[in-house]
């Protein structure tokens, strides 16, 4: 497992086969289900065919993907945060989910904070984005927090949802 990024309290790493059961957790929690939606993942057979075909994918083609948020005190798994290229926006955009035991703890903030860092100064990109419902709102607040702003909307592709769209350029300057 590739580590990718270390911040005070986290370290951020690659997701591999082995990580099955915490995704399996991950993706079927209320918030996730809520506002991200239901991938279809019901067991572990599942939660590895999500990590190979998703996160494990985008690192080969991409560069980068999703990765794992683990507590550097135990190693213990507490969400995901990363970069993600969809084919229906022009730019990469960020993303973070954490088990409802570590939300309102910073660690959010800290993990995005450090991912758009990297996606700027390591990855070179110029522009991140960011798609959410409009009822997310500590999603929408956290966006606000690290910088990207409200650029309009987009409709997620085979559906009629309507997502706010976020956005942070770099223009060459250091975040």
């Amino acid at each position: 497992m590739k580590q990718i990024l270390e911040t005070k309290r986290l370290t951020i790493r690659e997701l591999n086969s082995d990580d099955a059961e915490f995704i399996l957790k991950l993706v079927n929690t209320p918030t996730w289900l809520k506002f991200i939606g239901d991938r279809g993942v019901k067991n572990l057979d599942d939660a590895k065919k999500y990590i190979e075909n998703g996160p494990v994918k985008s690192y080969a083609d991409n560069g980068f993907g999703l990765y794992l948020m683990e507590l550097k005190n135990g190693k213990v798994p507490i969400g995901m945060c990363g970069l993600i290229k969809r084919d229906f926006l022009q730019d990469p955009d960020i993303g973070f989910a954490l088990l409802p035991e570590h939300e309102g703890k910073g660690y959010g903030y800290e993990s995005a904070s450090a991912v758009l860092s990297y996606g700027q100064k390591k990855l070179g990109l110029t522009k991140i984005v960011a798609i959410t419902v409009k009822e997310n709102v500590n999603s929408i607040h956290l966006l606000e927090k690290i910088g990207l702003h409200e650029e309009g909307t987009v409709v997620y592709p085979g559906t009629n949802e309507e997502l706010l769209l976020f956005g942070v350029e770099f223009n060459g300057q250091e975040k």
